[in-house]
């Protein structure tokens, strides 16, 4: 054999093991990168009732808030989204379910919508979601509370505006209330305003809901809030921040998509340039209701509130907007990156006027007091005090307002 032939064969088969090699650190890197997260397969051949997908370059997840505590083997989604990444708009839609709707669940009846993730997981929580709502959900990514924290922390931190002192004296006392509960002391946050929140704090911040900081419709807007300035974060970041981002997130969240699923999901979100991000939430002012013995329900038309939903996914109109026959690009019309639409929480909305002529103003029928308690909470007869679902006490204003009473 000539040298120059052993030459040639001898690069042809370096060639071939380096290719090989870079293969195997490739597959290598992917396994330790993707595989290491925590991979529910567990719907695999599960019958979600998801209706037929519209549109193959839109795809919608579930995404579960979880506050789970050490030792439950079950808990509730305290926070549903419906998260549509929309590769043809170049969008990423976030709509905020509320967790006390009323809506039936499968083999249980009617029930708050969050009892779906309690009765049977993330399989039933997404059944619940495609019957009531019409959609076309195979897949879900769920993270606790204090896992949130941790990511939160991988970021950086994300910016968020405090806007009133009410909220900075709540936001800190859920803050001290964590820390009792974990054993540990957190930072507080000083002052009002646009600032940088650590992991505890922003998530703090996104589950405040008391001290006339606007229940739990105001608690869903500053959770879209969070997720917003998470994605603003991720923005910012360079493709090596990015891979280490994903490694450090990782083992924070479970999800049913698998490696194969993620890959293509990701590349399709970016192919045209990060995409931008909206969050809406539904029911919609005036078309809801409370509902219960104690007001514990959230009464709507799911048809109406399915209709909202579909429109806003497949045809891009966002939720109370009528559709728009302009072609130009008008990007603040829809409210679009601004916390639901825009809309003020400092008051809950108010629901639709009843038409029922036994709640006329004209009838005096004595109200029992305990009735007025929310669920899970009670009423104190001996004082006349409330206690909240978390053991919070406080008192009804003149207008029914809870009013808390400072530690």
């Amino acid at each position: 054999m000539s040298l120059k032939r052993f030459q040639r064969r001898l690069i042809r088969v370096l060639t071939v093991l380096v290719l090989l090699s870079a293969v195997f650190c490739v597959g290598l890197y992917a396994y330790r990168t993707f595989l290491g997260y925590n991979y529910d397969s567990s719907l695999s051949g599960v019958d979600l009732a998801a209706g037929v997908k519209a549109d193959e370059n839109i795809t919608n997840i579930a995404l579960f808030g979880l506050d789970t505590r050490e030792g439950d083997t079950q808990s509730h989604s305290d926070c549903m989204m419906i998260v549509t990444v929309d590769n043809t708009r170049g969008k990423i839609k976030l709509i905020s379910l509320m967790r006390d709707s009323l809506v039936n669940i499968d083999g249980h009846g009617e029930d708050k919508l969050n009892a779906a993730y309690f009765l049977g997981g993330p399989s039933l929580a997404i059944r619940t979601i495609n019957e009531n709502f019409g959609t076309d959900i195979t897949e879900y990514v769920s993270v606790n509370f204090e896992q949130l924290a941790e990511i939160i922390d991988a970021l950086g931190g994300v910016e968020i505006n405090v806007e009133t002192v009410a909220e900075l004296e709540e936001l800190n006392r859920v803050i001290r209330d964590y820390g009792i509960e974990q054993g540990q002391t957190f930072e507080s946050v000083e002052n009002t305003g646009l600032q940088t929140l650590n992991g505890v704090q922003a998530m703090c911040y996104g589950r405040i809901r008391k001290g006339g900081t606007g229940d739990d419709w105001a608690r869903v807007e500053r959770q879209g809030i969070v997720m917003e300035a998470m994605f603003t974060k991720v923005q910012s970041m360079s493709a090596s921040d990015l891979i280490g981002l994903m490694q450090k997130m990782i083992p924070y969240v479970t999800t049913s998509l698998s490696p194969t699923e993620i890959a293509p999901l990701i590349v399709g979100a970016v192919q045209n340039g990060m995409p931008t991000i909206e969050h809406t939430r539904v029911p919609l002012d005036g078309e809801w209701d409370y509902y219960g013995a104690s007001s514990e329900y959230i009464l709507y038309d799911v048809n109406v509130a399915a209709d909202h939903i579909q429109q806003y996914i497949y045809n891009d109109v966002f939720p109370g907007e009528e559709p728009s026959t302009d072609t130009t690009d008008g990007t603040d019309s829809t409210g679009a990156n601004e916390p639901l639409g825009g809309i003020d929480f400092d008051e809950p909305p108010t629901g639709p006027m009843t038409t029922d002529d036994s709640a006329s103003s004209g009838t005096d029928e004595t109200v029992d007091p305990a009735s007025l308690a929310e669920e899970g909470g009670w009423y104190d007869p001996d004082t006349g005090d409330y206690y909240d679902s978390d053991g919070d006490r406080y008192y009804l204003d003149e207008s029914g307002s809870r009013v808390y009473y400072a530690e």
